[in-house]
């Protein structure tokens, strides 16, 4: 684990990433601090631009505040990302270690479940379950969640399938250890390292997922989102730029730093590009 560690903080790319997303998650630790109030309230003149009369990123067509709706939306955005994300890993783990393991008939009855998923496009599929389930962040991270787990399961299940035959799976087999300790014991810790680095960039199209959705008046009515404040800034981008551009730019930062931390972690976690 040291090791792995100390070769991730010398992985540029990997902590130019680390570091963004730290001020991101620092931004949303603080969002109740920074800006204490509701961010749906009415603060100051209706399109007041970026450093006028104290509004730092200047405000909407309502007079609300914009950076104050980045910082409350920074905290719905990465708790609908890391527990939808969270959800997919253990149903497609789950999914795709018994398949894996298991084989024959239930292994591909158990693919044939999970490629039923994946023939309906994804986004398409997340819009309709937020539709009929009414929007609310339980049925977004739902809805995300059971467009995400398929990955993760094939993922999984082509991982057990070449770890299941090695030898010291063989001899814990031969010592008469369970399927189940098999499995956790042995095979899932080996096969780790890419549903992690998966996982990691899971939250990054969580995210874009959820903005997509709030963009198209499918979030949470309740809570402030990134994308629902592009969504409502969308017909006036000529007159009231700020009003898209600075949720935008949190979005394209937060899913920036969440790749570049996926991609440093599949660079140190991978054996053959670390022996590079």
């Amino acid at each position: 684990m040291t090791a792995i560690v100390r070769s991730f903080l010398r992985h540029p790319s990997g902590m130019l990433g680390l570091v963004i997303l730290l001020l991101v998650v620092a931004l949303a630790l603080a969002a109740p601090l920074l800006y204490p109030g509701n961010p749906w309230d009415t603060v100051a003149a209706p399109f007041t631009p970026p450093r006028t009369d104290g509004m730092l990123l200047g405000s909407d067509s309502l007079g609300r505040d914009i950076a104050a709706g980045i910082a409350h939306g920074t905290r719905v955005s990465l708790m609908i990302g890391v527990v939808s994300t969270l959800v997919a890993l253990l149903i497609g783990v789950v999914v795709g270690a018994l398949s894996g393991y298991l084989g024959g008939r239930i292994g591909e009855l158990l693919m044939r479940f999970t490629e039923l998923f994946q023939t309906i496009p994804a986004f398409l599929l997340a819009i309709l379950l937020v539709a009929i389930l009414t929007p609310s962040i339980r049925t977004i991270v739902i809805a995300i969640a059971v467009v995400s787990w398929p990955q993760v399961a094939r993922l999984t299940r082509g991982e057990f399938l070449a770890l299941k035959e090695r030898e010291f799976v063989q001899a814990a087999r031969c010592q008469g250890e369970s399927a189940l300790a098999l499995i956790v014991r042995h095979i899932l810790p080996n096969a780790l390292s890419p549903i992690i680095v998966t996982g990691s960039l899971a939250i990054a199209t969580a995210i874009l997922i959820e903005s997509a959705l709030s963009f198209m008046g499918l979030g949470d009515p309740n809570l402030m989102s990134w994308g629902f404040m592009i969504g409502a800034a969308r017909t006036m981008i000529r007159t009231a730029w700020w009003m898209s551009v600075f949720p935008g730019v949190a979005i394209l930062l937060t899913v920036l730093a969440i790749n570049l931390v996926g991609e440093g972690l599949n660079d140190v976690l991978n054996p053959r590009i670390s022996r590079q």
